[in-house]
């Protein structure tokens, strides 16, 4: 779709198509996955927080609170993914895929205060260890490893598309990972009677976690403060637009991120009248835009001065 409003020497045309395959697609499935996760996640997080204080099992009272942490994170995601389909209106002119970002944003702070009590209890617990009861630990760490890897795969390759869905991908892949080393650090307690294991793996744990809220805080950061989006260089988007037949110079091109999976683009084109119909020049530079994944695009066309070569 494309719309045309012309002035009497710099027309600004804004062009926009069907989003690109990079961009964001509003799938089906989407909202299954979310209410799946939260439901799964939600009960995992009752019975390794249940287990891991009735047995005494710091790691995994850690994994249950990132649970919980990730409960929030995707149902933030969930409620922001749905707001960020609603419509444009008179006050809010491009919508609300903003609302995709500042879920991440609330993530990226949850993961992160999760990271920080795991820490501090893990630390204090190496001075005073505290007897594990390992079996029951070991159960609850492996169905800790199904049901977030079994949730991740519900979002299928959704994550490599929208940062909102990524941080739910990010956050179960994490915990499938925590689990993991849940699982191995009861069975050697189990085995050895080292209960310091578990504050250690707590603290592991714990770090892990840490390390990931922040990646994501930085990634997040980026979107909200219209940085240009991952994955789109400009260098390579500017000399896209001077390679078009006639276009003499590229300025004021500004490229940013509508929401966490749509990019937009604002640039002032200088071209040569007469050398290529505008229309056509709008359509070629639509098309090269949009294998750059920008989908989104505000074009002003300037005459060229005629002593440019």
């Amino acid at each position: 779709m494309s719309s045309q409003h012309e002035s009497r020497s710099h027309p600004a045309v804004e062009i926009q198509r069907q989003p690109h395959p990079r961009q964001h697609q509003h799938r089906a499935g989407s909202g299954r996955a979310f209410r799946w996760s939260v439901i799964l996640n939600s009960g995992l997080s009752a019975l390794q927080l249940a287990i891991g204080v009735g047995f005494g099992s710091l790691a995994l009272v850690g994994d249950a609170v990132h649970n919980l942490g990730d409960v929030a994170g995707l149902l933030l995601g969930w409620g922001a993914e749905r707001l960020s389909t609603r419509a444009p209106n008179d006050q809010f002119t491009y919508g609300y895929g903003r609302s995709t970002q500042l879920a991440s944003l609330a993530n990226a702070g949850l993961i992160l205060m999760a990271a920080t009590v795991v820490l501090v209890e893990g630390i204090k617990r190496l001075h005073a260890p505290v007897e594990v009861l390992s079996t029951p630990v070991a159960w609850a760490a492996a169905l800790g490893i199904a049901v977030n890897l079994f949730s991740a795969r519900l979002f299928g390759d959704d994550g490599s598309h929208d940062l909102n869905r990524r941080a739910a991908v990010i956050h179960l892949l994490g915990d499938a990972a925590v689990s993991a080393a849940v699982l191995v650090s009861a069975i050697v307690v189990g085995l050895t009677g080292w209960n310091w294991l578990d504050a250690a793996t707590g603290i592991g744990v714990g770090l892990a976690v840490a390390w990931t809220g922040w990646s994501l805080l930085g990634a997040s950061m980026r979107v909200a403060l219209d940085a240009v989006p991952a994955g789109i260089e400009p260098a390579a988007v500017n000399q896209a637009l001077r390679s078009l037949p006639g276009v003499v110079d590229v300025h004021h091109l500004h490229i940013w991120s509508m929401s966490t999976s749509q990019n937009a683009l604002t640039a002032h084109v200088v071209r040569r009248t007469g050398a290529i119909d505008d229309l056509e020049l709008l359509h070629q530079a639509k098309e090269r835009l949009a294998q750059l994944g920008i989908a989104h695009s505000t074009l002003q066309l300037e005459p060229a001065d005629p002593a440019d070569p």
